[in-house]
């Protein structure tokens, strides 16, 4: 049966629309890339805020505001994560360019793995730490509640969360410079379209 036909439209153009919405060996599709950059930009606020209200906001209300609008993100970025990672395993992931080396694509998929493993860490020890304050932070930006994974105020147990959770941002902090020093060398150095391929549509690639 002649999908096209039926639908009254022409199967090339059915084709470049799954291709906006699957990832195919050379290009991600429009879902990965608005879920790598909704990520992206979640994880850089995240970093970057809480840098600065741990070092430049002295203990006051203010500092507890900005804690409930840390944990908020956070655990909306941890639902994105995981939307992000079932939407790899369903559609895929586009090959390295012909021609790359073995390393490379041992770096590439390391980088992935542990850019997804050092998010979810620093994401679910923030949970937990959120559990820890003397009014925990249950709630997202939406204001959906979030079922606490670990609840106690021990300060000690409050002071190693906090510890375990900056020294995982940290980390995830050097692993996202590498990351986007190694998009950059695909781009400047080698001059093939990886970087490319997260800014672009497949239909514009096609």
């Amino acid at each position: 049966m002649n999908l096209g036909c039926c639908c009254g439209r022409p199967a090339d153009t059915i084709t470049k629309d799954l291709a906006l919405i699957r990832n195919t060996t050379s290009d991600w599709g429009f879902p990965a890339r608005t879920l790598h950059w909704l990520g992206a930009a979640a994880i850089l606020i995240l970093l970057g805020h809480g840098w600065w209200m741990t070092h430049m906001i002295p203990a006051s209300p203010a500092r507890f505001t900005n804690f409930s609008w840390h944990g908020a993100l956070g655990y909306d970025l941890l639902v994105l994560m995981v939307v992000r990672l079932l939407w790899r395993w369903f559609a895929g992931a586009p090959a390295l360019p012909a021609g790359s080396k073995r390393w490379e694509w041992i770096a590439a998929t390391s980088g992935h793995v542990l850019l997804y493993i050092f998010t979810f860490a620093a994401a679910v020890v923030g949970w937990a730490l959120a559990g820890t304050l003397r009014t925990p932070l249950t709630k997202d930006l939406f204001g959906v509640s979030f079922p606490l994974i670990y609840a106690n105020a021990d300060h000690a147990t409050h002071e190693m969360l906090e510890d375990g959770h900056k020294i995982l941002a940290y980390i995830l902090a050097v692993i996202i410079v590498v990351h986007v020093a190694g998009a950059l060398r695909h781009h400047f150095v080698k001059r093939n379209d990886v970087l490319w391929r997260m800014l672009r549509t497949a239909a514009k690639a096609a």
